[in-house]
């Protein structure tokens, strides 16, 4: 899994109450392991008219249950259309200030997550898991509208994700550094779908028709040497390196957690890595941002 959680919505604590929902294959498992580990009582699919009755014992002062957590989603089936209705209830209920986090992720993330696990879609057994996906959009749409908090997990690891809650745990959601993932990509293998910037790079010469060099990635240094030959490499580092030290912060100051610059070459193993990893030494000194550098495609033939 890799992503960015919601700039508009991310300025919220973890409450003694939590209520977790979002769309299958987003990650709901992981981050309820994270609750976990965060001390909450955690139950998963709780049927909804009990979810009151739990809520109320975190209010007790003798209650073994001070702090709790619960898994909301289209498991519930048609008892999912209540929900609404008890989540407003329960904002309404004096020292308990719950919060519902509903974790997403786009339709390509979750069909291949779907394809790599080999396991069907709960609202498609028999039909290909994007069917599941529109109508569980369509069922979860009303809840999603009610999301004090949205985790886009689309792009965020395992370990990303376990920290977005530890953030949120410590209230640090709206003071967080920005997380910047400079991605390198191959426009024949498609546009990143969850890129905010794209850099096309297919003006500079091309290293895959240098026989020598067609076996290796813009990470070795020969790739880097040769693209360095050539003025437009260097113009290009410097021109998008300034721009990106004037747009990182203004983003960061918005409030956005996660941003994804790409940088898109014909096949995504050279001149695109390459400028990636040149982009990323120029950016290393850039306060109030985490950088990073991914490579989709530097494996794909």
């Amino acid at each position: 899994m890799s992503a960015r959680r919601s700039g508009s919505r991310s300025r919220h604590r973890l409450s003694r109450f939590v209520v977790l929902t979002g769309v299958s294959g987003s990650g709901k498992s992981q981050a309820m392991r994270a609750l976990e580990d965060l001390g909450y009582f955690c139950v998963d699919n709780l049927p909804i008219v009990l979810i009151p009755t739990l809520a109320e014992l975190t209010l007790r002062a003798s209650s073994e249950i001070p702090q709790a957590a619960i898994v909301v989603d289209v498991r519930e089936g048609a008892m999912l259309e209540r929900f609404p209705a008890i989540y407003r209830a329960l904002k309404r209920k004096r020292g308990l200030d719950p919060i519902l986090i509903f974790l997403d992720a786009s339709d390509e993330a979750l069909v291949r997550r779907f394809s790599e696990t080999r396991r069907p879609h709960p609202l498609g057994p028999d039909r290909p898991p994007i069917e599941g996906i529109r109508e569980e959009r369509r069922r979860l749409a009303p809840i999603r509208a009610l999301a004090d908090e949205i985790v886009d997990t689309s792009d965020m690891t395992v370990h990303e994700l376990r920290q977005a809650f530890m953030d949120m745990a410590r209230g640090g959601g709206a003071g967080r550094a920005p997380l910047v993932t400079l991605l390198s990509f191959g426009f024949k293998h498609g546009l990143p779908p969850d890129a905010d910037l794209v850099f096309d790079v297919r003006f500079l010469p091309n290293p895959n028709f240098v026989p020598k060099l067609r076996t290796r990635t813009g990470r070795d240094r020969r790739v880097v040497a040769f693209l360095a030959r050539f003025p437009e490499t260097t113009e290009f580092i410097e021109r998008v390196s300034a721009l990106l030290r004037f747009l990182l912060p203004q983003y960061a100051a918005e409030g956005k957690s996660y941003v994804t610059v790409a940088i898109g070459c014909t096949g995504g193993r050279h001149r695109s890595v390459a400028l990636a990893e040149a982009l990323r030494r120029r950016l290393a000194d850039l306060d109030g941002i985490r950088l990073r550098v991914r490579h989709r495609d530097i494996a794909v033939d």
